[in-house]
């Protein structure tokens, strides 16, 4: 990683800038300044997020914060209500009063001496969502916006639900944040309030997953905070950055289709990481592009970034399938526009055990498939981070529990970018079945690579507010959208769709094993093929990834990690057991020591969909001399027939001495799940 050392201006950094709220709530920041910014006020960019600017976010932050002030701009890291070192109490995600509060934030930096009143917000993940919602707001401070991997609809593409289907993304991260809302702020920087801070947090935090699993259907819960219900509302420019990898990048496109702001998308190889420092690589300048960006929008200099494509992306070329990539092989490809003109359509159909070229009449036949439940082991996760093996395996070990659907060897390599779609006539035997599809290359030796997959749940055909059971037997027209992709599939390689009933766990299984009936001849795949483009050649390089220098820190206990698959022979049941433990850090400039441990577990027999459990431990540490707390969270998740079952326990320690604990144990009705 290249960390750069000397920049146009010397900074400095300001550590718990206050920031008051109207409601008397103070708000905890770290400011990154030219030291002359007083006298020569400058642009700012703010990050907004509850993930512990002391701790959760502090390397990144050091590689990325600095380096803007380093190129003339006020970097502005805030933790939000509840969270970190800042007064109140998070009580969910996306909320009003989260805008509410950034409103104030806004305005409140655009009035300090070394501002110029221009800002930017920039953000990944929940900050790239934040942006995109206060953006929604039009607060005359904020110019522009960086929204990497975030959402324009928090129903369609997040960790909640795929098509209708129940995530196990959601009992994942909301375990995750179960145990961030328990964490303590630092005594060093709030003082003698902080026991008080934390056990509001305690106390008053709320246990998101009930909410969470209780809500099923795109209601009003879901529509909130999704930009996508008044695209015309976002005025300011919004440049969009995602990866193939990751879990959102769907709606770059869409978002790319339907705002009408100046806007621009970048998608790359990358995971749920920032493009300068993620995995897979290849790594970009991407603090340069985001400089050019700002430097447009904020400053008013010609930068030439608007003369570019609307749209690059990385082509993806073939490769064998890991777990874990370091780089992936392919090159840099660009559309003016979005949707392209350039990208045609192009049919193919099912036919038996073949994925019929266009042109090619087949006959219709039913097929039929029961999967057994364990289908979906090699699908890696639903959101990977590209630090561990979270990506999908060789789709071989899927294969016998799919109907699959080959073309022929290609003779010429074939290119596509933009969302493949599914269109299937099906019937299912039960009630409540769901269809998972895969889109993958199968390479020369036989190993099969995917680079796209879709989910619907049946019962979510005619959308996802009115659902409707299944008629056993009775087949139906659906179509899937599949995730978009850039994809170039090399000759001797062959193309193929995978169709299954379960998909775990990435979803929750259906209430009872389900057969699926494929009409071949009626059912097709339609893919947006790409025509080569000479002016591919020709544009211009993204510089060298840079960094600011790291973060100095020291690791006091080694941590470990690991990601296992494994079978008990005797009882049947297929376990994913994913650990990690970051050790004991310790950072010498705070005097300050953390640590996180999480276990994910994730079991099911293959032929009992209500077996399927999930169990998460998340174990973090907070120390320096003898203050010390530790908090203890476990969440497991179990499926009945008709219901949902959650239980979770929060302990938290000051000391050895426990200060706080509850359990829950909650049911809650499936809804056409």
């Amino acid at each position: 990683m290249n960390h750069r050392t000397e920049f146009p201006h010397k900074t400095k950094t300001l550590h718990h800038v206050e920031i008051p709220l109207a409601d008397g709530t103070i708000l905890s920041s770290t400011v990154w300044l030219p030291v002359d910014a007083e006298r020569n006020p400058v642009p700012a960019i703010l990050e907004y997020l509850p993930y512990r600017k002391r701790d959760g976010t502090t390397e990144r932050d050091a590689l990325n914060h600095p380096y803007f002030a380093g190129h003339g701009y006020a970097s502005v890291r805030v933790d939000m209500r509840g969270s970190g070192d800042s007064e109140g109490v998070l009580k969910g995600e996306y909320l009003k009063q989260e805008q509410d509060d950034a409103l104030e934030v806004l305005r409140w930096i655009a009035a300090q001496p070394w501002c110029t009143g221009a800002i930017g917000m920039i953000g990944i993940s929940w900050g790239g969502f934040n942006g995109l919602q206060v953006a929604a707001r039009r607060p005359k401070e904020l110019k522009a916006v960086i929204s990497l991997c975030s959402t324009d609809d928090r129903y369609a593409d997040d960790i909640h639900f795929m098509g209708g289907c129940l995530l196990v993304d959601k009992v994942i991260w909301g375990s995750t944040m179960f145990a961030y809302n328990a964490a303590p702020p630092d005594p060093a920087l709030v003082g003698d309030k902080w026991r008080n801070m934390w056990k509001r947090r305690l106390e008053e935090s709320g246990f998101w997953l009930e909410e969470w699993h209780r809500r099923q259907r795109r209601d009003e819960f879901y529509k909130h905070g999704s930009i996508c219900e008044d695209y015309a509302a976002i005025e300011c420019p919004v440049y969009l950055v995602g990866g193939w990898a990751d879990g959102y990048t769907n709606p770059i496109f869409r978002m790319l289709e339907h705002l009408r702001c100046p806007r621009k998308g970048l998608v790359g190889p990358w995971a749920h990481k920032y493009p300068n420092f993620a995995l897979p690589g290849p790594r970009i300048g991407f603090l340069q592009e985001c400089l050019r960006w700002w430097d447009k929008w904020l400053k008013g200099k010609e930068t030439g970034i608007m003369d570019e494509p609307m749209l690059r992306v990385w082509m993806q070329d073939s490769v064998a399938p890991r777990a874990m990539y370091q780089e992936r092989p392919g090159r840099w490809v660009a559309e003016q526009a979005w949707p392209s003109p350039r990208i045609t359509p192009v049919a193919y159909l099912l036919a038996k055990g073949i994925l019929a070229q266009p042109g090619t009449s087949t006959a219709s036949e039913m097929i039929s498939i029961r999967s057994p439940q364990t289908v979906g082991l090699a699908a890696g996760s639903w959101c990977p981070y590209g630090l561990s093996p979270d990506q999908a395996t060789d789709q071989r070990a899927e294969a016998g529990g799919s109907l699959v659907f080959d073309t022929a060897v290609l003779e010429q390599p074939l290119e596509f970018v933009g969302a493949p779609v599914l269109d299937l006539k099906v019937a299912a035997d039960r009630p409540n079945a769901f269809v998972a599809a895969t889109l993958s290359e199968v390479l020369p030796d036989g190993a099969v690579t995917r680079f796209s997959y879709g989910l619907l749940n049946l019962t979510h055909r005619n959308g996802h507010e009115k659902l409707e059971a299944l008629r056993p037997g009775e087949a139906y027209r659906v179509r899937i959208k599949l995730n978009d992709c850039a994809q170039r599939l090399g000759v001797g390689s062959r193309l193929r769709v995978a169709i299954s009933s379960t998909y775990w766990p990435t979803t929750w299984p259906s209430p009872e094993p389900v057969t699926l009936t494929i009409f071949t001849g009626e059912s097709g795949l339609m893919l947006p093929v790409r025509p080569p483009q000479a002016a591919d050649v020709d544009l211009p390089a993204f510089q060298p990834a840079e960094n600011a220098p790291a973060f100095e820190s020291t690791c006091i206990r080694r941590g470990d990690t690991h990601a296992r698959i494994t079978a008990d022979l005797a009882t049947g049941t297929v376990t994913l057991d994913e650990y990690s433990d970051s050790g004991l850090i310790r950072i010498p400039e705070f005097d300050w020591e953390y640590a996180a441990k999480t276990q994910k577990l994730f079991s099911i027999t293959p032929d009992d969909p209500l077996s399927a459990r999930a169990e998460i431990t998340w174990k973090k540490e907070y120390g320096r001399g003898d203050f010390r707390v530790r908090i203890d969270t476990r969440t497991v998740l179990t499926v009945g027939k008709d219901d949902l079952l959650l239980t979770a326990t929060l302990d938290a320690y000051e000391g050895e001495a426990r200060v706080f604990s509850r359990e829950w144990d909650i049911a809650l009705p499936r809804d056409h799940l």
